[in-house]
Parts: structure tokens; sequence; C-alpha cells
């Protein structure tokens, strides 16, 4: 908490593109959400990314094993529907794990990049290596919420064209987390929104927002989880993501994604 140094200061100015919601991040570096505070809108043109919650399979902890082989069907029917490179994150390498095997039976084991434990900078680089534009069949890279590869890094263009989250992010349960969530449930807050939710969408955001890094790139961002068009999750949205649509099933999302991507090429057919 820095509200005895902040109080040092005249003036302090803290900014992020994932500093929501915005009382959580108040209150946690503050002490209180009383600060003033600004949202701005994205830069970004919002008809560049197709955004769409994908709410017929349950990611919750004792449905997982039961969801593995459907999430390895949507990710094949999201890379049928347009060449290119692909970032699909999950809550855990357990998870991660779990629907890699699926996965290698039904793409080609080339196409599947898979984030390890403990990777050393090198590997990190030669990870990034591979989302080339200049690929010319799909590549599809599997990595966990929250780690190296969930924020900080611009793959920008034809680099990464799609992101596919898995999950609303949720921590695990933990002392610490239980402890937080205690703390705030006796401030008279959701001690599990502060524990829990809230840093589990912080992760979602963050990965999301690896797709659109440029005011010309253009990719999709699927959203895996029934929770995700719950009304405590809605509220969460940043504006931009305002225009989102929600699929049952695989065949509604393939043709979702169908014509998302059929406007490239009427766009390239125009000039």
């Amino acid at each position: 908490m820095l509200a005895i140094p902040l109080e040092r200061s005249q003036s302090t100015i803290f900014f992020s593109a994932t500093l929501l919601p915005m009382d959580y991040f108040t209150k946690l570096l503050t002490g209180t959400a009383d600060y003033p505070k600004r949202i701005f809108p994205s830069p970004f043109p919002v008809e560049n990314v197709n955004l769409l919650i994908h709410n017929g399979i349950s990611t919750k902890y004792a449905q997982r094993a039961d969801s593995y082989d459907a999430i390895a069907s949507a990710i094949e029917s999201i890379c049928d529907a347009h060449v290119g490179n692909y970032l699909v994150f999950f809550p855990s390498y357990a998870y991660l794990t779990a629907v890699f095997d699926r996965l290698k039976e039904i793409l080609p084991e080339r196409q599947l990049l898979v984030q390890e434990r403990g990777m050393t900078e090198a590997t990190r680089e030669s990870f990034l290596a591979q989302f080339s534009a200049s690929n010319q069949e799909t590549l599809v890279g599997l990595a966990v919420m929250g780690g190296i590869f969930g924020e900080g890094i611009d793959l920008v263009g034809e680099r990464l064209i799609g992101a596919v989250v898995v999950g609303v992010g949720v921590p695990q349960v933990c002392l610490e987390n239980d402890l937080i969530k205690d703390y705030f449930d006796h401030q008279n807050v959701s001690g599990f929104a502060y524990a829990y939710q809230y840093p589990g969408f912080n992760r979602v955001l963050q990965a999301t927002g690896r797709v659109i890094r440029t005011e010309t790139d253009r990719g999709i961002i699927v959203l895996i989880d029934d929770h995700f068009t719950h009304a405590r999750y809605r509220n969460l949205f940043p504006s931009h993501w305002q225009g989102y649509q929600v699929v049952r099933n695989t065949s509604e999302m393939k043709d979702k994604l169908a014509r998302f991507w059929s406007r490239d090429q009427d766009d390239a057919g125009s000039i």
C-alpha cells in the first residue's frame, strides 16, 4: 500500500491499460478508492477486433476433465477459419497439458508451441521468434495466463491474429488468497472479488491485449467460459468490449469468424 508515500508527494500518476476495475486498483495501491481517476477509451478502431464469448463450455474445476475435447475442437475450428498465428491461454499448466494432448491428435504437432516451466531468456525469445508474419501455415502457441507471454510482448500485425482465453483466470485457492479474502470481507467489500475475481480478470485483460497493438492490427479474441456472460463479469468489461458476440457452440463460432475474416477479402478486392 502506497498511502503514506503518496501523502508526501504533491501528485502521483498511475497508468496502465489493465488497471480495471479502477476502484479495485485504487484501493489496493492507495488504501482508498476516493482519489481522482479517469478511464480513457481505446485508441484503436473497435471494428478491427472480433470478440466472441463461447458460453457453451464450462471450465469449472470440477468439470474441467469434461471440457478438454470441446476446447481442443474449438481451437481447431478457430485455426480452420483463417491461417495465422494464435496464442491460447490457460489457467494452469495442467489444463494446458491436457488440451495439448488432444490437440496433437487433430492438428499437426509442428504447428503447436508450448510454454514450458522455467523458460530461459533464450528459450522465450525462440518461442516468440516463431510467430513470424511470413508463416505459411497456422501456428498455435499454448501459454499460461499471468505468465511470461500474457503481458509485455508485442507481436504486431500478422505476427499474431488471435488470442483464445480459456476460463476467467481465477487464481488457485490458497492460504494467502483466503487471507486477502477475509481481510476485504471485514472491510465490507466482496472478499472473493478482491482476492480471486478481479486478479483473474486482470489476467484475462492482459492476455487479450496481445492481439491489437497498433491502429492497423486486425484480429480475433475468443473467451471460452460461460462465466463471461454473467453480469458480475460483463460489468468489468472495458468500453471497447461492448460489441462482443455470444456463441453457444462451435458451429455458431465458425460462422462469426468466417464473416469477420471475409471482410479482409472484401477489403482486398476493393483496393
